[in-house]
């Protein structure tokens, strides 16, 4: 725990007592440029006039994340501000949104008034106790209505502001790894740490972390756009965003710089639909050469899942008897969805397999299979390629997941025959998983699910 929360505890009363205090609003009008700015409180990066408007999820979102007081200071070397470190205090042990705001505020009004009677913070303040004093008698003789303030009241604490270590680019990066593998899924890990590691490869992890600088790591992204494409560039930002995040978070750096760095326009790859009598003539194939390939593609096509999340799909995952399907989803969450009767009719008795064995496997159902999810999402794109697009000659344009695109284009199309736009949309979010109308609205419209009716009278 800085000294700095300690001092600020002993002076908050006293910053009460003086918010009528006249003089000391003359004396900021009077700097013609302050050397700090005024504490500011972050509140878990939400509004926190607008708290009784939010839901009680996203209230306990911003009260799982830190909350604490923050200003900067100018620098003597660069005359510039400078942002200090963050007043965390005990605030963060307090449950609610009120008892974190009250304890807070008594912290940024210490901090506050402490900046006003000359605190600085890179320095050694022995002398702030005569300073204090000095500036408590002139304001009284300037004005006898002044409150005056009791000097036991005043406990100072000479030692310099305990400023925490600066970490090395190996230490803070670990760091903030362990954290991010214990709150995003396997999977998501395995691709995140994957870029983080090549951004390490092109630093010197024995410099502080403070060396990685926003043109650094500009011009490593420039590096990734070179030698790929703006979509990777922009999803490699995200991920080092994301870790810079878990750093600033917890006061290992000052500023996520990578906040500032602009997404690039990509555009991206999508998988096109199948025409009716490619999806049926592929079935067809399949029916006679590969069964277990089919109804690997038939959980994507009834049951709009991705194909990686039906490689995770175990034996105890399937409830035949409630026709339910657990998915565990990107935040470990279990998300349940519907077995259509239409999938029902193609599913063997499950009832003789291990329940923790894995649906699909190269070798057939409910057997063991100990690898990544990525690489057995891997394996049956390729198993699709070797049995399907080589025998039907397609080319990159289609794939597995073109079954989720040509199904729901299907399934929109027909409910559009007796339903308004809205209404189809609406029960459309439940089937295809999606959490917010806009996100649907872009795929459909991504995919060209609603096409207009024949124009041709109209340009006669």
């Amino acid at each position: 725990m800085s000294k700095i929360f300690l001092y600020l505890q002993k002076v908050h009363d006293l910053v009460y007592s003086l918010e009528h205090n006249t003089q000391i609003n003359q004396f900021k009008n009077l700097l013609k440029q302050k050397e700090f700015t005024s504490p500011k409180i972050f509140t878990g990066g939400v509004n926190i006039l607008l708290w009784n408007q939010l839901s009680e999820s996203e209230k306990s979102k911003a009260l799982s994340k830190s909350w604490y007081v923050y200003y900067s200071f100018r620098d003597v070397k660069t005359g510039k501000l400078k942002r200090m470190p963050n007043i965390k205090g005990n605030a963060n042990k307090l449950k609610t949104k009120k008892e974190r705001i009250d304890y807070l505020s008594a912290m940024s009004s210490a901090l506050e008034f402490l900046l006003e009677k000359g605190f600085n913070p890179n320095i050694d303040n022995n002398n702030i106790e005569e300073l204090l004093n000095k500036k408590q008698s002139d304001s009284s003789k300037a004005n006898n209505n002044s409150v005056v303030i009791p000097k036991e009241k005043i406990a100072i604490i000479n030692d310099s502001i305990a400023i925490p270590e600066t970490l090395t680019i190996k230490e803070a990066f670990e760091f903030a790894l362990n954290i991010k593998k214990n709150t995003i899924r396997d999977t998501s890990y395995k691709n995140f740490e994957l870029r983080v590691r090549k951004f390490r490869k092109s630093l010197d992890e024995n410099k502080p972390i403070t060396f990685i600088t926003k043109k650094v790591i500009n011009d490593y992204l420039n590096g990734v756009l070179i030698n790929s494409s703006a979509r990777n560039r922009n999803n490699t930002r995200a991920d080092l965003s994301s870790l810079f995040q878990v750093l600033e978070d917890n006061e290992v750096i000052v500023d996520n710089v990578i906040k500032k760095i602009n997404v690039l326009k990509s555009n991206p790859e999508r998988n096109k639909t199948y025409t009716s009598e490619m999806q049926k003539d592929i079935y067809f194939f399949l029916e006679e050469n590969d069964k277990l390939l089919l109804l690997f593609i038939k959980f994507v096509s009834y049951n709009f899942l991705r194909p990686i999340e039906v490689c995770e799909l175990k034996i105890k995952d399937i409830d035949l008897i409630g026709k339910r399907i657990y998915l565990r989803t990107k935040n470990k969450a279990v998300k349940i969805k519907i077995i259509p009767e239409i999938l029902m009719n193609d599913l063997p008795d499950l009832s003789k397999f291990n329940p923790e064995s894995f649906l699909f496997t190269p070798n057939g159902f409910g057997q063991d299979w100990i690898t990544e999810p990525n690489n057995k999402r891997d394996y049956f794109s390729k198993r699709f390629k070797e049995v399907v697009k080589t025998h039907f000659n397609l080319n990159k344009d289609y794939g597995m997941y073109s079954f989720r695109h040509t199904f729901i284009t299907k399934l929109y199309r027909e409910m559009r025959k007796t339903s308004s736009q809205f209404e189809t949309k609406s029960k459309l979010m439940l089937v295809t998983g999606h959490s917010t109308m806009t996100a649907l609205e872009k795929y459909l419209r991504d995919i060209d699910a609603e096409l207009p009716e024949d124009y041709s009278h109209l340009l006669k």
